[in-house]
């Protein structure tokens, strides 16, 4: 029987190649719907996915041959990792692979806010040349509060340190991380300390809208929010109530509840709508991790973690 390997998403040709030197028949899919692969699941003894398609238990039972299961990037919400665990199914996930370029990219999107450099060449392109409504804020001497401490969280700090900020970092589920540029603190310090609170959560029931209207209503400052975690960590709703009320200067999201915009509809249109058109509100479509070097080295720690 074949050892097929079944990849649901763009990758690298670092990936296919790989595989097959390594003697597996390599089915690359990379646009299919659940309903496309459904005959062609029964030799399939491994697994490549992202964010596109949620693998339930129920879809899972359509391989039964299936050995691993590789995630190429960070999170894990779409697996259901206790159906694979009574399989015996190994899961493995690569956030190391992209980390340092979700760090790099929350670092240009908070100073694009910072010093206004997306709004002001929006108005460029229109004609205008303004200059002091356009002033900038300097990063340096500001307070960063991370929360979630894991390899993005990490990934943010590590490129913070030469701006001379003071840097707050809170994850529930570690400790003794701190060190001479690193704080360990707790949520209420960052709340009410932190000049920017930048997301670094996996989603989860623990932490769906995590960033809601009580804890906005929570910040002793007015501070810059900064999400390229899980769009849902933020919810949309209360974060264009508090950028309108002032309990929040600007938000930088590379992430939406919903994704792509066109997913959207009705009052969930409206906000994103809303939020678009706000100055001090920056929005990518889920690139953070997703630049050329990212794209290859996710893929050759995956295949290492798997011990492939």
């Amino acid at each position: 029987m074949a050892n097929v390997v079944l990849i649901t998403a763009p990758v690298h040709p670092f990936l296919p190649a790989y595989l097959t030197e390594k003697g597996f028949e390599v089915r690359y899919a990379p646009k299919a719907q659940w309903e496309d692969l459904v005959h062609t699941l029964d030799k399939v003894v491994g697994l490549i996915l992202t964010t596109r398609l949620v693998l339930s238990a129920d879809r899972m039972a359509l391989f039964p041959q299936l050995k691993w299961i590789g995630r190429l990037g960070s999170g894990m919400e779409l697996i259901d990792q206790v159906a694979a665990t009574t399989r015996g199914i190994v899961c493995e996930s690569s956030p190391e692979g992209n980390a340092p370029a979700v760090g790099e990219q929350a670092l240009g999107m908070l100073l694009s806010l910072l010093h206004k450099i997306h709004s002001s060449q929006a108005e460029v392109r229109q004609g205008l040349w303004i200059r002091d409504a356009n002033r900038g804020t300097e990063l340096g001497g500001k307070t960063l509060g991370i929360i979630g401490y894991g390899h993005t969280g990490q990934a943010f700090a590590k490129v913070l340190q030469g701006f001379g900020v003071k840097i707050l970092a809170h994850d529930k589920y570690k400790t003794g991380f701190s060190s001479e540029q690193i704080q360990e603190s707790s949520l209420a310090e960052i709340k009410q300390s932190a000049d920017v609170i930048s997301f670094h959560l996996p989603l989860s029931a623990e932490t769906h809208h995590y960033a809601s209207a009580s804890f906005f209503a929570g910040l002793a400052k007015s501070p810059y929010l900064i999400n390229t975690s899980r769009g849902s960590v933020v919810d949309s709703a209360a974060l264009l109530l508090a950028l309108q009320n002032g309990q929040l200067q600007g938000a930088a999201l590379d992430v939406l509840e919903k994704e792509p915009l066109t997913e959207n509809k009705g009052s969930e249109k409206e906000t994103v709508d809303s939020l678009l058109a706000l100055p001090q509100v920056l929005v990518t479509p889920h690139i953070a991790g997703y630049s050329h070097e990212a794209f290859e080295r996710m893929a050759r720690v995956l295949v290492k973690k798997l011990g492939i």
